[in-house]
């Protein structure tokens, strides 16, 4: 019986997992997870879903995810998992583990200790798989976690220090894993500074019309050509190839390609943007077209609502790196390299997103180096005595982190940023309110960057097996409401098409579609008014 092992990340936007085969050390397969499972769209609506279902829940809706991939990944039962590692930002982890969460969700100690919460351990962890009882490993597999440096700074951000190369760089360095929970880490000498934002699910593709993650199908990149643009399309082995050639203001395919597009991610979003701006078809906040839309391949169009969800994403990067630059005494202008992590950060055109302002502008290099928390939970698949090495790691990095929620800074550059990209602040204006603000000082950017991919895929080795996407994720959950009409709007009016009703006059949510707190139209519609959603999460009749 062959011997493997199981890597994962668990992003805040969806899963990914990877086969390993310990006596090769090679990668078999892969699988990703269209979205999160559980329901919201950022880190801050997995806390309160956390808060108000419980943890419980919430760790059996992770697990029954973790099941779907590696049901996936193991197509022969002739083989056996002897480790899993799993890696991700500290929420993730915490649910994947059940412990303690409510020091994540309330910042100061004042107010923990006011509410007896006791930070748990969140050191490098050792378990045996019956630790998880729903976890599909046997009993004796190895379970794995790596360390984070601090409570805030998780095992995510280690392996963006540790991976990307920025603790070796002596130059002012910035180290950006891009997602719907942005980790940042700015390097000044032997000091590291690292926060964490919320940026928004636009990077990852979410929230978006016709948005999707990275997966075969979608559009990655805009590339100028003749009269248009060509749409770069990932294919099956995740690789971008080309798509139809179109006129963005009215959609003409001017020559069309071989690859079609069912969405696009998040580095499409990014470089629809820059080429917009660009073309000037992009006045921000509207789009200069007669239909208000940009239109790519097969149909798939961008408009102003996905504009501005893109823009809160951008100026919450940017706003993060001005923070920690205001932190360290130096200007956003003094930051000479930036290393761009995870799936946007490895397919975005990096002049791109600099032009757009994900990168700071005056960069001399930037370095796209993949999926440094897969790669890592591989790492420690393959070698587990590696799990000391990060402890002790974790021990030795002088990381201090700026916690963006209490930052005077943050606030003031956030709504700056909110300002440009949702109300059309001119640039010269946002210059003059950030030198008010005594913000760190930010150019234009300019475009001679040298970009150095270390990867071509976020996912560097998907293995023979190739890539296996899973479009339903997680668990379903149903409910007779006492009460209820049976009128459907709340199924009609869902924004994210998550709500169903039956012939027996229950009620279905797919969690992994459902928006969460963040929402809520399901409560506010309710023509009865008894759709409370903490009590429908709560009730039981959760199926996968």
């Amino acid at each position: 019986m062959k011997k493997v092992g199981i890597a994962l990340d668990l992003g805040t936007s969806g899963f990914r997992g990877q086969l390993i085969d310990l006596a090769e050390k090679k990668v078999m397969a892969t699988a990703i997870t269209a979205r999160h499972p559980l329901p919201g769209a950022n880190v801050i609506d997995h806390l309160n879903f956390a808060l108000e279902a419980g943890t419980d829940l919430s760790q059996n809706i992770i697990i029954a995810a973790v099941n779907q991939i590696i049901a996936i990944l193991l197509k022969t039962e002739e083989m056996k998992i002897e480790t899993l590692a799993v890696c991700g930002n500290p929420i993730q982890l915490s649910l994947f583990e059940n412990i303690e969460i409510r020091d994540l969700a309330f910042a100061g100690e004042k107010k923990q200790q006011l509410l007896g919460i006791v930070p748990p351990d969140r050191g490098s962890k050792e378990y045996k798989g019956e630790r998880f009882p729903v976890l599909d490993v046997p009993r004796e597999c190895l379970v794995l976690i790596p360390p984070a440096v601090k409570h805030e700074i998780g095992a995510d951000a280690l392996a963006l220090l540790i991976l990307s190369g920025i603790l070796e760089q002596e130059k002012i360095s910035l180290a950006t894993d891009y997602g719907t929970n942005a980790e940042i880490a700015l390097k000044v000498d032997d000091r590291i500074i690292t926060g964490s934002c919320a940026a928004g699910p636009a990077l990852e593709g979410q929230h978006i019309d016709r948005g999707m993650l990275a997966a075969p199908g979608a559009i990655v990149d805009l590339v100028p050509q003749a009269a248009g643009d060509r749409c770069l399309i990932l294919d099956e082995n995740m690789i971008s190839v080309e798509g139809d050639l179109v006129r963005l203001d009215n959609g003409a395919v001017l020559a069309p390609g071989p690859a079609r597009a069912r969405g696009i991610t998040g580095t499409g979003v990014i470089a629809t943007v820059s080429r917009g701006m660009e073309t000037g078809l992009i006045k921000l906040p509207r789009i200069n077209s007669a239909s208000t839309f940009l239109k790519l391949a097969d149909e798939i169009r961008f408009g102003e609502d996905d504009l501005a969800e893109a823009g809160k994403a951008i100026g919450a990067i940017r706003a993060g790196y001005l923070t920690l630059a205001a932190e360290a005494g130096i200007s956003g202008d003094d930051i000479e390299v930036a290393y761009m992590a995870g799936a946007s950060g490895t397919y975005v055109d990096a002049l791109k997103a600099l032009h757009v302002g994900l990168v700071p502008p005056r960069v001399k290099e930037i370095y796209q180096v993949g999926n440094t928390s897969l790669n890592l939970a591989r790492m420690l698949v393959e070698e587990p005595e590696l799990l000391k090495f990060l402890e002790d790691k974790a021990r030795e990095l002088r990381a201090s982190h700026c916690m963006f929620g209490n930052s005077k800074i943050f606030e003031k550059a956030y709504l700056l940023e909110l300002s440009y990209w949702t109300e059309g602040l001119p640039w010269g204006d946002y210059e003059k309110f950030a030198a008010m603000y005594r913000l760190p000082t930010i150019s234009t950017p300019h475009h001679d960057a040298r970009v150095i991919k270390k990867v071509l895929r976020d996912i560097s080795d998907p293995g023979p097996g190739g890539i296996n996407s899973i479009e339903n994720v997680g668990m379903v959950k149903r409910w007779e409401i006492p009460g209820c009409s049976g009128c459907g709007r709340c199924e009609t009016e869902c924004p994210e098409a998550a709500i169903f009703l039956d012939e027996q006059g229950g009620i279905s949510i797919r969690m992994d579609r459902c928006s969460g707190t963040a929402c809520r139209r399901c409560e506010h519609i309710c023509s009865a008014g008894v759709f409370h959603l903490p009590s429908f999460w709560t009730q039981v009749g959760v199926k996968g």
